[in-house]
Formats: structure tokens, C-alpha cells, sequence
């Protein structure tokens, strides 16, 4: 682990990978840092911003122990979804089976939210399962509100519509971010997400 300034404000620690970083963030929302105004996980970095002094929060930042338990800390979030989407075929090729496998997988697997970004709601979402699916070669310039895609490691929801580059393999109609509701955002980092295949 590596603590590093980010501003006058901010301290961000760098950590060995994503596992890391959501053990690590469920820890320091266990064990929250004294004057702490945000903290922000990424891929493999946990951003914490303070009201209070950068030493004070770096000692606290340095106590924090890592949990192990992190991905099944979170409150569930059931999606609805068809799966329809124009790349199924294409992902059940890269796997090896057929596309009723890849739904099976899909909603048999334990998502968690690990981090945001990309835009408003979007939640980047990781299982226990190796998925490696490759993004496409030629990105869509538009991806439909509610679309659901894989692409790497993780699935996720299009908030809106978008450019994209992730592979579709369906689509839910659950309003995934909404500025009139409180929270806006359904996907927050450490939230269990399990999608369900919608007749």
C-alpha cells in the first residue's frame, strides 16, 4: 500500500488491485477517518478527501486493516433483465457455450459494485467468476439506455444512452439513475447486485 497527496485536500492510496481496494474501502466505511468529506474507490486506487489535516488522516489512512470480506458486505440490488442484446451470441462464442449459458452465468453469478465512473450511475460491477471478455473492436455510438454489457472483468448498466464500447447482452428497464430520486445513483461501491433473467 502507498499513500500519495492528491491537492491540499486529498490523500490517495494505492493499493495491489481491486480485491484489495474493496476490502480496504469497506474497512475505512467501517472505520471512518476523522473529518473525512468523500472517499472514492477506483480500479486499484481509494481517494479519501478531509475537512481536517492531510498528517492526521494519513496516520488513520495507515491504521486502516483491509477486510476479507468485502464482496459480500453490501446491501442487494435485484435487476430485471431481457437478455436480447445484440452482442449474446457473440460473448457465448468468446466463452465456448451457448447464449442460455452465458444468461446462466450471468445470473448466477454474485456481482459487486466496485467502483464508479464514466458517467452518472454508471457502476462498474465484479463477480468471483474469470469472465475476460474483450470489449468490441469498433465501439457503438450509441448504446440504449438500460443496456447491460460486459467487458473485461466487469458487467454494467448504461445509465443512459451513450457511446460504448462494452458487449450487450441485454437490457433492463429499472431506471438505474435518476436525479429526482434520492439517492440518484442505485449502484454505490460495495453494493451486491444480482441480475435475473426477466420473461
Amino acid at each position: 500500500m502507498q499513500i500519495l497527496p492528491a491537492g491540499d485536500r486529498a490523500l490517495l492510496v494505492e493499493l495491489d488491485g481491486l480485491d484489495e481496494v474493496l476490502g480496504y474501502y469497506t474497512a475505512l466505511l467501517a472505520d471512518p477517518a476523522p473529518h473525512a468529506v468523500d472517499v472514492v474507490p477506483a480500479a486499484r486506487t481509494v481517494l479519501v478527501t478531509t475537512a481536517g489535516s492531510l498528517d492526521e488522516l494519513r496516520r488513520h489512512l495507515m491504521s486502516v486493516q483491509p477486510l476479507t470480506t468485502a464482496q459480500s458486505a453490501g446491501d442487494l440490488l435485484e435487476v430485471p433483465v431481457i437478455y436480447d442484446g445484440a452482442d449474446l451470441a457473440d460473448v457465448a462464442s468468446l466463452l465456448g457455450c451457448s447464449p442460455a449459458d452465458v444468461v446462466e452465468r450471468h445470473t448466477s453469478e454474485q456481482w459487486t459494485v466496485a467502483f464508479c465512473g464514466f458517467a452518472p450511475g454508471f457502476g462498474y460491477l465484479t463477480g468471483t467468476a474469470d469472465w475476460n471478455i474483450p470489449r468490441r473492436s469498433s465501439p457503438r455510438t450509441k448504446v440504449p439506455v438500460g443496456a447491460v454489457g460486459l467487458a473485461g472483468e466487469f458487467s454494467g448498466v448504461y445509465p443512459r444512452e451513450s457511446p460504448g464500447g462494452w458487449q450487450l447482452i441485454g437490457r433492463t428497464d429499472l431506471q438505474i439513475f435518476d436525479q429526482q430520486r434520492d439517492p440518484a445513483a442505485l449502484f454505490h461501491p460495495g453494493r451486491r447486485v444480482r441480475f435475473i433473467e426477466a420473461s
